[in-house]
């Protein structure tokens, strides 16, 4: 059988004056208890009766008493009311200081590099904050899917973000092993990439990326083909140091593999700029203290650092509107 949950407008005013002066048996010790006129509790307490339809006193003029109805309504209004109270205090709580689970949806590709050293001193920092990472690359909706934050390359944050900028601009780089090289000619235009196996990502909403390079002051997107379709750049990037092939992706991630001799990066001169990384969230006024508290710690660890001193950007992300 369905159920109805549909609760009356005003059916939970004058509970807590009904639980105060069921506790007491007194309408004055009640009134006294809340801070309120004997005579706000007994009109409390009326209105109660009227809306549940059934008398919950037995009031004479030495004491007072509960009916059937009231000892009834009694024991299941007190727990939950209580129960209420202490959802109360957690949400309060929650809004005062830095506690609770922290959600944050990033790339695979930005876990390693980017945030382990963050969150372990961040947890260091504030042992009351969880914190959750969802690696994937889907540009999600936060609030439907329950995140605090997101951390994206700027152009793929929508306008209507605050963003925090977690990394200066970097470029996407071409890269390819030295095995790869040595069986094929080093490109050295864009047009030779037609010759190459060229490794590709598929985008969140299903469609190839091109690759995106620089000639002089144009840009120019190169349709290229290759063996491997990734979803995200560190099944790209692993695939060109296994030598399937040339692969673009953002600097940062294959700097370690470039200054080990794993990989080599090609068409320097052609490489375009990524404005950063970024952490994003949907509101400054629906900010908690744990996701402000993040906030803050990463601009410290970035001020400690001597690097590029990470900011909030008052004005609107300049990316792209994610789809």
């Amino acid at each position: 059988m369905k159920q109805n949950f549909t609760v009356r407008q005003g059916a939970l005013d004058g509970v807590e004056a009904f639980l105060r002066v069921a506790q007491y048996r007194s309408f004055r010790r009640a009134a006294a208890e809340l801070g309120v006129t004997p005579s706000a509790i007994s009109q409390a307490v009326r209105a109660l009766e009227g809306r549940v339809g059934a008398a919950l006193f037995i009031r004479t003029t030495r004491s007072v008493g509960l009916t059937e109805a009231g000892a009834r309504f009694l024991s299941r209004a007190k727990p939950a009311f209580e129960e209420l109270v202490a959802a109360s205090e957690v949400a309060r709580d929650l809004g005062q200081r830095p506690t609770g689970l922290l959600r944050l949806t990033v790339p695979r590709a930005v876990v390693p590099i980017l945030l382990e050293p963050l969150i372990a001193s961040f947890c260091q920092a504030y042992p009351e904050v969880e914190v959750e990472i969802a690696a994937g690359e889907e540009l999600v909706d936060l609030a439907a899917k329950g995140f605090d934050a997101g951390v994206r390359m700027g152009q793929f944050i929508a306008t209507d973000m605050i963003a925090v900028r977690l990394t200066p601009p970097f470029p996407f780089v071409v890269v390819g092993s030295p095995d790869y090289l040595s069986r094929h000619a080093r490109p050295e235009r864009i047009d030779d990439l037609r010759r190459h196996a060229c490794l590709r990502i598929r985008r969140s909403n299903g469609s190839i990326a091109p690759w995106s390079l620089v000639d002089g002051n144009k840009t120019v997107e190169a349709i290229v083909s290759g063996p491997l379709i990734a979803h995200d750049f560190p099944t790209m990037l692993g695939a060109a140091v296994e030598g399937m092939g040339l692969a673009q992706v953002p600097a940062p991630i294959a700097t370690s593999l470039v200054k080990t001799g794993k990989l080599v990066q090609v068409l320097k001169s052609f490489a375009p700029m990524a404005p950063g990384v970024f952490l994003y969230y949907p509101s400054r006024h629906q900010t908690m203290p744990k996701l402000r508290a993040f906030i803050d710690h990463v601009k410290g660890r970035q001020v400690a650092a001597g690097k590029t001193r990470v900011h909030v950007d008052d004005k609107r992300t300049r990316g792209t509107k994610t789809r």
